[in-house]
């Protein structure tokens, strides 16, 4: 195992959309793990002024993250916004960066790419990045891997030298850390263990959903995809999915309750059937039929506690074992 970043812990928060915020990223960080915020559809200004809030609350690693493969977002406009305001890492997704990892690395940020196939790892290698995120089919969110992380994280393992890996998907505790760690990860992050914290401003009845689930009732599928297009996502089952399988899983515009509002919000707005939006704290309406990211991992959630007491009880479940196993 590499030393990720001389992190007190090698955890990291994944970039979980609306219920990730400022405060969370920092408290994250200065508990020891590494926060993150997700930046891809704000403005400059805004990018800035994120960046510049969470250097103020923390002085420890953290990173943003961008979505690659939408054509209407400047992904190059928001990159320099963060970079210029002092990100020190930046993480990209759903796409290669390219020479955006050169810009970055001008700015003397670190960049990671998340894959979800070999191809993608070797790509990302050869670009530059300083660390690849390995996703498995496992995660919740939208979903870019095909593959179980255990089969994709030995496989790109392989293909590495001494450029660390974090492995996403379907983790939650201390076992998980281990068992990656022994695959040759160097961190893992988390997703649908940090919706279900008490930083998190996800709507109070979608963490108790995740707390309440198996994991069998996280599912992938193309339901939610209102505002992004033939990208799969593991969700929670729910009312939605299942109307939307009965009547044959149809296309758009052939959909049942297909203009219906489910919600109102007052980050996300209005919320309509199979918006990809999850429901978050100001979130008022039908939630628990909306959209829920969860990845399969949510089976082994059972609590919210707070940042600090999540990253200590996952380490020292990871140390036991760790011990135990010596």
């Amino acid at each position: 195992m590499v030393k990720f970043l001389n992190l007190k812990y090698p955890i990291l928060q994944a970039p979980i959309g609306s219920a990730a915020t400022v405060n969370l990223a920092a408290t994250v960080s200065n508990m020891g793990g590494m926060g993150s915020l997700p930046l891809t559809w704000e403005d400059p200004d805004e990018v800035k002024q994120s960046v510049s809030e969470l250097l103020e609350q923390t002085d420890k690693p953290f990173f943003v993250n961008f979505v690659i493969g939408f054509p209407s977002i400047s992904i190059e406009e928001n990159l320099e916004s963060a970079l210029e305001a002092g990100a020190p890492a930046v993480t990209f997704s759903w796409g290669q960066p390219g020479k955006l990892i050169d810009r970055a690395h001008r700015a003397n940020s670190l960049v990671g790419v998340q894959v979800g196939s070999v191809a993608g790892a070797k790509q990302a290698i050869d670009d530059g990045a300083d660390f690849i995120i390995c996703q498995g089919v496992e995660a919740g969110g939208h979903v870019q891997s095909t593959t179980p992380l255990s089969d994709l994280l030995s496989a790109i393992v392989e293909i590495t030298d001494s450029i660390p890996i974090v492995a996403a998907g379907g983790l939650s505790n201390g076992n998980d850390l281990a068992r990656v760690f022994n695959q040759g990860a160097s961190a893992m992050l988390l997703g649908t263990r940090f919706v279900a914290t008490i930083e998190s401003i996800a709507h109070p009845d979608y963490k108790q959903a995740i707390i309440e689930a198996e994991s069998r009732d996280s599912i992938n599928t193309q339901c939610f995809n209102r505002l992004w297009a033939n990208a799969s996502h593991r969700v929670l089952r729910n009312r939605t999915i299942d109307d939307w399988e009965a009547a044959g899983c149809p296309q758009p515009g052939l959909r049942p309750g297909e203009d219906e509002i489910l919600a109102e919000c007052s980050i996300n707005g209005r919320i309509v059937r199979y918006d990809d939006s999850p429901p978050v704290e100001t979130t008022e309406g039908q939630i628990l039929e909306c959209c829920l990211y969860a990845g399969t991992g949510c089976g082994d959630i059972s609590d919210i506690p707070n940042v600090g007491r999540l990253l200590s009880d996952i380490w020292s479940e990871y140390q036991a074992i760790s011990n135990h196993e010596c």
